[in-house]
């Protein structure tokens, strides 16, 4: 079950002014003062950004962070050429997002508002889930503009700026893809319930972040979460295969810390605006609760029944 504040690490802003990220003890860059500190600078760039009233905040990123931006770029182009699926290589390629330096989230804006009309705001890590959502619904992605560590550059334990933008900005400029996300966050706004909400993360989760879907024979990824991973996107094909389902999507227990073992599939971009889409644009408190009791009547469903 999803749980907000497990992907992001706790941020403290100081009575002196100084903001302080507290990463886990099993994070990479948890010894490195440097790091520590230029996180908790660039964290307080968004807590000190006054929405609606400014631009969003320049960061003024090192070489070594552009080196980052280079390298994993480098890394995933051939990844995304073999294993992605055409929708979000077509998005991509429309975006053009640059690969020699780290973008400012103005400028994936401006690079994305005249495909889809959707623009980025930051954000120091966590945002409350409800006003995530909220944002999502106003074709509005929060971001983080910190980079992951430089001794483990093809990993993340957190969602970087290298998720957000290569794996979200680029799934953002498929018309197609950013109806279905535009509808889950529009979805939130209709949800009373905390349960409803986190059922319709989960089946976010399954989908916009971990979904896969068949390009004529093949298996191709199109989540933001597994294009935005050295490691996962070369692996996800060996993983369970189910058929979308939203029952189970929404209510499978999942571990965001390991490589996702269960993943479900779409037979085509119709097909998950058909079930998943569909499912964003008129969920509501009822039909949520629906859905939990017939996973519960279902029971689990073992983990080789389902493999495709």
């Amino acid at each position: 079950m999803f749980t907000e504040g497990q992907l992001y690490s706790p941020v403290t802003e100081h009575e002196d002014g100084t903001v302080e990220v507290h990463l886990a003890d099993t994070h990479p860059g948890r010894d490195d003062a440097h790091y520590l500190r230029r996180r908790g600078e660039i964290a307080g760039a968004a807590l000190g950004w006054d929405r609606g009233h400014e631009p969003v905040p320049t960061i003024d990123y090192t070489d070594a962070e552009h080196d980052i931006w280079r390298r994993v770029s480098a890394e995933l182009a051939p990844l995304h050429e073999r294993h992605a699926h055409r929708e979000y290589l077509e998005a991509k390629a429309r975006l053009d997002l640059p690969a020699d330096h780290v973008p400012q989230l103005a400028e994936v804006s401006e690079r994305l508002v005249p495909i889809t009309d959707w623009s980025y705001v930051c954000a120091p890590g966590l945002v409350p889930l409800r006003d995530f959502y909220a944002d999502l619904g106003a074709r509005t992605f929060n971001s983080t503009q910190y980079l992951r560590h430089g001794s483990e550059p093809l990993y993340t334990p957190e969602p970087d700026i290298i998720h957000e933008v290569i794996g979200h900005a680029n799934q953002l400029a498929s018309p197609r893809l950013a109806a279905i996300t535009e509808a889950a966050g529009r979805a939130s706004l209709r949800l009373r319930t905390d349960e409803a909400m986190k059922l319709v993360a989960d089946v976010f989760w399954f989908s916009i972040e971990f979904g896969v879907m068949h390009d004529g024979s093949d298996l191709k990824a199109y989540g933001a979460g597994i294009l935005s991973s050295y490691g996962e996107i070369q692996e996800f094909g060996q993983m369970e295969i189910r058929e979308l389902d939203l029952a189970d999507m929404g209510t499978l227990n999942y571990d965001i810390t390991a490589y996702q073992p269960v993943l479900f599939a779409a037979r085509s971009i119709d097909h998950l605006e058909d079930v998943v889409g569909d499912f964003f644009a008129t969920v509501d408190d009822e039909a949520a609760a629906a859905l939990r009791h017939e996973a519960v009547r279902r029971g689990p469903l073992p983990m080789s029944a389902a493999t495709g």
